[in-house]
């Protein structure tokens, strides 16, 4: 049974406001509802119809999405979809730009740092309003594209921050890879070290995991906090920031990660010049959809575990993060037709097939068997990790309030601090509660 967002009670009074608002842009641009039986189809009158669909990523991935758009409309001859893509740092660029100029397109993609700050200025669509199927997607993870009972934003796919473990590695310094069901932070510090004393000069047993805060996240949601709190404000104590920096420093103590220096250009490196894409590091933090790269630049059977500390607090803090999301602009003069799209995008099998798990695990569980016969190894590794972690997660992650966009930057530096020794974790904590904290407040 067909089940759209519009059909969930708990949003009732969101979902009248929306369909108000749609109603009134449908009216004044010659369309009214969505036709007989609710379908969501585009009526005669609004097409043909030429609706801008906005996306970051690879070449890999243009040609995909490319693809996808020709299956869609091949399906929907009245309707064209017009690709505007570029890579991540130019994205956010241009979408700024276009937003400002009142051309806004009429189906983007989001990230979750993002999705606050486009909906609060009112970029985004109410999407209560609009006919697109989530019957297939779990409640917490719609509750990502959220805000105050609206969704703005619905994801595309689900990916982890997990630990990966080079198992060659492992096995050449002697090491067995750590039960990851039961594994304490302090063994996660043993364990690298004995990987680095047993394999050698020039091979460590972890990479640095201080630059990302899904990391900080992980640790903090163990102890019973968050890194956000539902109502948009930062949610990790210093004390926990505190422990997270100090881990950095205990495994460069005894030799479990490389040098301050070296640790930078590894960082700087991405996945296929890390430790663990290298082959000289039996460990390191990163998304579970980087698996591939990783598995392909090492040529190894490269393996996903869960964070250390899962068992050894308050409760687990392993989630599933959205990958990305697709949100309709508010002022989209064909809501049904770029809806029709976007639903396409995640209910279709034909597009299931063609993105596989470039944009997540899709978050659409029946695609999730549709694409189950053609996953890679690695992608099918991916698959059986995010099943198993089913039962284990508590809760989603709020959704990052406006100004969150800047914690990376605050993270990459303040750790930087840290691991070169010219900040104590304790000082580091200090700073990156009062620069998250400004950043949020605008």
């Amino acid at each position: 049974m067909r089940t759209s967002i519009n059909q969930r009670g708990r949003r009732g009074a969101a979902v009248a406001a929306g369909a108000v608002a749609t109603a009134l842009i449908l009216s004044a641009c010659g369309g009214g509802d969505s036709g007989a039986g609710g379908t969501g189809e585009v009526e005669a009158q609004d097409c043909p119809c030429e609706i801008r669909f906005a996306w970051w990523g690879s070449d890999e991935r243009h040609a995909a999405t490319q693809e996808i758009i020709d299956a869609f409309e091949a399906e929907n001859p009245d309707i064209t979809v017009v690709p505007d893509f570029t890579d991540w740092d130019g994205y956010w660029n241009k979408l700024s730009t276009t937003v400002a100029a009142g051309d806004t397109p009429d189906v983007m993609t989001q990230e979750e740092r993002y999705v606050s700050d486009y909906a609060t200025r009112g970029v985004l669509a109410d999407l209560g309003g609009l006919d697109i199927d989530t019957s297939k997607i779990d409640e917490s993870i719609l509750a990502g594209g959220e805000i105050d009972g609206t969704q703005y934003a619905l994801p595309t796919g689900i990916n982890a921050y997990a630990m990966v473990a080079n198992p060659g590695v492992f096995e050449e310094a002697g090491v067995e890879i750590p039960d990851d069901t039961s594994w304490t932070w302090e063994e996660y510090v043993q364990v690298a070290n004995e990987v680095s004393e047993g394999a050698g000069d020039g091979v460590w047993g972890t990479q640095d995991y201080g630059f990302n805060e899904a990391g900080l996240n992980i640790l903090a949601r163990q102890k019973g906090e968050s890194l956000w709190t539902p109502d948009g404000e930062l949610g990790v104590s210093e004390e926990t920031v505190a422990e997270f920096f100090q881990t950095s420093l205990d495994l460069m103590a005894d030799g479990g990660q490389p040098d301050a220096s070296r640790t930078i250009e590894y960082q700087h490196a991405g996945p296929e010049g890390s430790l663990v894409g290298t082959n000289v590091g039996g460990m390191a933090s990163f998304w579970s959809n980087q698996l591939g790269a990783l598995s392909e630049a090492s040529g190894e059977d490269v393996q996903l575990l869960r964070y250390p500390g899962e068992s050894e607090f308050e409760r687990t803090g392993m989630y599933y993060k959205p990958a990305m999301f697709y949100s309709v602009s508010a002022t989209t003069e064909y809501p049904d037709a770029a809806a029709k799209f976007v639903d396409f995008l995640l209910n279709s099998e034909e597009a299931a097939k063609i993105n596989l798990t470039d944009r997540g695990l899709p978050a659409n569980t029946d695609m999730r068997e549709v694409i189950a016969g053609d996953l890679t190894d690695a992608d099918q590794q991916v698959a059986d990790f995010m099943a198993e972690l089913g039962d284990e997660i508590v809760d989603a992650s709020p959704v990052p309030p406006n100004g969150s966009a800047e914690m990376q930057d605050i993270m990459e530096r303040i750790n930087t601090e840290v691991i070169f020794e010219r900040a104590t974790p304790e000082e580091a904590a200090q700073m990156f509660v009062e620069e998250v904290n400004a950043a949020i407040a605008g």
